[in-house]
């Protein structure tokens, strides 16, 4: 390092003022052996190094659609089967957080003992304007499922700043990803002309410009966005897929590419059984090999004696280049049966050519921005293993009944499959809603945060028109004569929380409490906290508590967490559920500030008080029409399924032991739902059943779970108890 006596006393002058220094001074103090780099406010090569533990949600064996399941399978049985060992793992949370909690965590050695993640594919999302709002379907009717308040808060982490906040949220998980891609491991990072350029340096960077292996040009569009005649910039009709290995000795297999028109046509040529070649001429074949081709009757004589080489069109194939126009995206292949209304969905013969490339049979695929499912269903029709994230909990929900779907069309064709797992991780970051200052000292912002999260509990508790409270450990405010405790401000509440209210309750003899939460852990089951002699009531804290002036004016509703009723079927030794109610109590919108916007001859689907409405207005008419689309209680029913023996298996966490390092696993005290028979809709077939299939059991009492999903992705589950 030198410095000039001039840049010295500048360097004090900076630190002593408090101000940043230039960039020139980063270069002069620091060694640094990088040319060119990609530089953003607050730029760092420190990544998260937290480990959280992961907790299975539900295990999702082999689906059963029999009439009757029975306790041992016939030894006849020709349909496909489970593969034992690796269980695929699809996970709902903060990818950040499942990142590295998978480089730091014990799942690490469980995936290393596989080979390691030979392929990772990524589409983030690139596009700066998209809301991540998406279309839900009732009967026939469509409406706009707006994102959570833990995925808008993403949205706003990850766009807030424009490309610097992407950047710096890309940078971190690249980097994160880079270190659990095993040696012989590649990666494929979708984009499109946004942030193409970044996102080259940031890769270059962090598996360095030797190990670039390619740029895909994927055509998507047969015409792209903004292609009119009177636009003034190229038609934007394709995306970029950049392709990075980890080393030099990858996995590749090349690709045959497809032939287009005009290299067909070159085949005109035809042996007497009907068999299509082209010829070209012999060049510098040596008299021998001309020999052997006459001999194998790949020589053509025209009509003037000259000889050619015959290439057969069946078995003509040419290398796929990086230039992909044989795939069209879904804005041109609408019909497609692929299509899921999932805003951001590929088509699998895409995954599949990538799948194919860089990897084989048996290895780790994985996505952390698993979207509608795509990779995990390529990978799992072709015999690979795999591991999905996705924070959105619709996401996971859409990509559980597709690799359902997957296991059951390979169980029919007679091809085997993997079990699969839904698991979450325990907590989120503390940082998603209270904003607080990064460039202060730790305890400066600890004293920040816990500042701001007083105001914001205030906030709420003045929107539910409760009275704050502060001689409790759990609960925070009172309304009438009811307690009121809120869950985290930035992720799910879960059973633990629910746990450490009941047990204060019975402590100081309170029996009545209301939970408020924004979102609730998925797989929570309620009735055992509600059992334990306390009133216990969970509802919902709505988006419009963010609306100072919805809360001013008293607009704030919450309500209440949806609740199943269900009924045994016993005959003999067997046991079936019918599911016999499921009420919801959501709010979407204004409804009246909707009535107010609506235009005359337009209409507006709307969710209040549980209920699907659609508001339309006459085109001669100030009227507003209301149609309730929501009429049975079916049609807030996605999906269900039940586990015919519920707390048959216990959820255990692997932690790392304190006083020696060691790792071991402990029980969290909760069941893992064994999913042992399903009914969901899918956007050909909406029906669903309302009983499931008998389970032959043994005699005695025994516990059986119920879990419903609802069109939003939000599941509850309910516990009952049977005698055989």
């Amino acid at each position: 390092m030198k410095l000039s006596d001039n840049e010295k006393r500048d360097v004090i002058k900076y630190l002593e003022s408090g101000k940043p220094l230039p960039d020139k001074y980063r270069f002069l103090l620091f060694d640094d052996e990088r040319e060119v780099e990609l530089v953003w406010n607050g730029k760092t090569n420190e990544v998260s190094n937290i480990v959280l533990p992961f907790q299975t949600i539900e295990h999702i064996d082999e689906p059963r659609s029999e009439a009757e399941i029975k306790m041992q399978q016939t030894l006849f049985d020709t349909s496909g089967h489970q593969i034992q060992g690796w269980t695929n793992k699809l996970i709902w949370g903060d990818n950040k957080l499942i990142l590295s909690s998978l480089k730091n965590g014990p799942l690490r050695k469980e995936i290393e003992a596989q080979g390691g993640i030979k392929l990772i594919y990524i589409d983030p999302p690139f596009d700066v304007g998209a809301d991540f709002s998406m279309n839900v379907q009732i009967g026939d009717e469509e409406f706009t499922k707006k994102p959570s308040i833990i995925e808008e808060v993403a949205y706003r982490d990850t766009w807030g700043k424009g490309a610097d906040s992407f950047i710096a949220m890309i940078y971190e998980r690249l980097k994160l990803m880079a270190d659990l891609l095993a040696d012989k491991g590649s990666i494929y990072v979708h984009c499109d002309w946004r942030l193409n350029s970044y996102l080259r340096m940031i890769l270059n960077e962090l598996f360095g410009s030797a190990n670039y292996r390619g740029e895909i040009i994927w055509k998507k569009d047969a015409v792209g966005k903004g292609a009119k005649a009177v636009a003034k910039h190229w038609p934007k009709t394709f995306d970029i897929i950049f392709c990075y290995s980890k080393s030099d000795s990858h996995i590749f297999h090349p690709q045959s590419g497809t032939l287009v028109d005009k290299q067909l046509n070159e085949f005109r040529y035809q042996d007497p059984d009907g068999r299509k070649f082209k010829r070209t001429t012999l060049g510098d074949y040596s008299p021998i090999s001309i020999k052997d081709f006459e001999e194998r009757g790949l020589i053509y004589v025209s009509s003037s004696g000259q000889k050619y080489k015959k290439y057969y069109l069946d078995e003509y194939t040419i290398p796929q280049d990086s230039i992909w126009t044989d795939i069209p995206g879904f804005g041109v292949a609408t019909s497609s049966k692929e299509l899921l209304d999932y805003p951001t969905q590929k088509p699998e013969f895409l995954l599949r050519r990538i799948i194919t490339a860089s990897s084989d049979e048996g290895d780790i695929v994985a996505d952390f921005f698993v979207g509608s499912g795509t990779t995990l269903a390529v990978a799992e029709k072709l015999g690979r293993k795999w591991i999905g994230s996705d924070l959105g909990r619709f996401a996971i929900h859409t990509t559980r009944k597709r690799m359902i779907g997957v296991q059951r069309e390979l169980k029919k064709v007679g091809k085997n499959f993997r079990a699969f797992e839904i698991l979450n991780i325990g907590t989120y970051e503390r940082d998603l809603f209270i904003q607080v200052n990064p460039d202060l000292r730790e305890e400066e912002r600890q004293l920040q945060q816990d500042i701001k999260e007083k105001e914001f509990i205030k906030l709420i508790l003045s929107a539910y028109k409760a009275e704050p409270v502060d001689s409790f450990l759990t609960m925070v405010g009172k309304k009438r004569d009811r307690l009121v405790a809120i869950g985290p401000i930035n992720f799910p509440v879960s059973g633990d929380f629910l746990h450490q209210v009941v047990v204060e309750c019975v402590e100081k003899n309170i029996t009545k409490v209301d939970v408020l939460g924004f979102d609730w852990e998925m797989g929570l089951e309620v009735d055992q906290f509600k059992n334990q002699g306390v009133d216990l009531q969970l509802r919902v804290i709505p988006r419009e508590v963010f609306d100072k002036k919805a809360v001013e004016k008293g607009q704030v509703k919450f309500y209440e967490v949806a609740f199943i009723e269900v009924k045994p079927i016993v005959k003999k030794n067997t046991v079936a559920i019918e599911l016999s109610d499921f009420s919801v109590f959501y709010n979407q919108d204004d409804t009246g500030e909707v009535e107010e916007k609506l235009k005359s001859g337009g209409s507006k689907v709307v969710i209040e008080n549980g209920q699907v409405i659609r508001l339309s207005k006459g085109k001669d008419s100030e009227v507003i029409n209301r149609e309730v689309l929501t009429t049975k209680w079916t049609d807030w029913v996605d999906y269900w399924a039940v586990d015919f023996n519920f707390e048959s298996k216990k959820e255990f966490i692997r932690i790392r032991n304190q006083k020696n390092e060691d790792e071991e696993d402990a029980w969290t005290g909760n069941y893992i739902f064994e999913n042992e028979w399903q009914s969901f809709r899918t956007k050909k077939d909406r029906s669903l059943e309302l009983i499931s299939a008998a389970k032959e059991v043994s005699k005695g009492s025994r516990k059986l779970a119920v879990k419903v999903v609802d069109i939003f992705g939000n599941d509850t589950t309910k516990v009952i108890e049977v005698n055989i």
